[in-house]
């Protein structure tokens, strides 16, 4: 349970709360669940999300990314940036439930607050998206200092992140005529979100990462290419567009160019995005074309 504070504004509250917990991972991953049991410790509503966030946020901590710059393995800049934000509108929008004074100090925050209020699995895509867009696009000099394979990566989970959201909030997008399917696919509290997230098995537990993009590609399982190259890429500029709006985000759409993701990545190297041969992924293309 937290100790509610009436007389400091949320805001102040949630970077007060982040501040205390900045260089701690293990922290970090201890304040976002609790964020989860909302202002007093009771949110039975509100904990089946929790499995999502906490699952990716595992694997930040055994890659190390979130270790403290004077750790003797420091962690990125870019990934402590972006899930501090997630930290910090979470916490706000806890400290405005929980009866602290406003206004949201962010749309993002303003986000969180609505899923507090009402926890639907479209009201949390479009927090936790609105929080991970929004400091993508505000961290992208820290993305340009990662290397190679760190930024290619960030993009594929950007891209994904954004397809699960539209599997819930857009399903003819998505999913086209499956749609009836998407919402149960991209559903936070069932396993199956998971699916679509999964990168344990494909990058070692490590940071930063040492091979090419192109040699971790080689290593992604059958599976995650169907989904990337078979239903992500033909729809990319559809999602971007679609989740531009949706979060209130239109700097979305410098990060998608011609069928190639290129935040923090030249669009001179797309070919990275470029579907491999394979006799599966045109049957995918026919089965489930994009959307008109």
């Amino acid at each position: 349970m937290w100790i509610v504070m009436p007389e400091v504004t949320a805001a102040t509250w949630a970077e007060q709360q982040v501040a205390l917990v900045r260089d701690d991972p293990a922290g970090r991953l201890a304040l976002m669940e609790r964020c989860y049991s909302g202002p007093f410790g009771k949110a039975p509503h509100h904990l089946p999300f929790r499995r999502a966030a906490m699952s990716f946020m595992r694997w930040q901590l055994r890659r190390g990314v979130l270790q403290p710059p004077f750790h003797r393995r420091p962690g990125s800049p870019w990934w402590r940036a972006v899930n501090e934000r997630i930290l910090r509108d979470g916490c706000e929008a806890v400290g405005l439930s929980g009866g602290m004074s406003g206004p949201s100090s962010s749309p993002t925050a303003a986000q969180w607050l609505s899923f507090a209020l009402r926890p639907t699995a479209p009201a949390w895509y479009r927090a936790h998206n609105g929080s991970v867009v929004a400091a993508y696009l505000k961290h992208r000099e820290l993305a340009e200092a990662e290397n190679e394979p760190e930024r290619f990566f960030m993009n594929v989970i950007l891209c994904r992140v954004l397809y699960t959201h539209a599997l819930v909030a857009a399903p003819r997008i998505s999913l086209g005529w499956l749609r009836t399917l998407a919402p149960l696919l991209g559903d936070p509290r069932l396993g199956m979100t998971g699916i679509f997230l999964q990168l344990s098995r494909v990058l070692p537990d490590q940071y930063p990462l040492n091979g090419s993009a192109r040699y971790y590609l080689g290593l992604e399982h059958g599976f995650a290419r169907l989904v990337d190259f078979g239903m992500i890429v033909p729809r990319l500029r559809q999602l971007y567009e679609w989740s531009a709006d949706e979060l209130g985000a239109p700097g979305l759409l410098d990060c998608v160019r011609d069928g190639a993701l290129t935040y923090a990545w030249p669009f001179e190297d797309r070919e990275v995005w470029q579907p491999p041969r394979s006799r599966v992924l045109p049957v995918i293309h026919r089965i489930l074309p994009p959307a008109r």
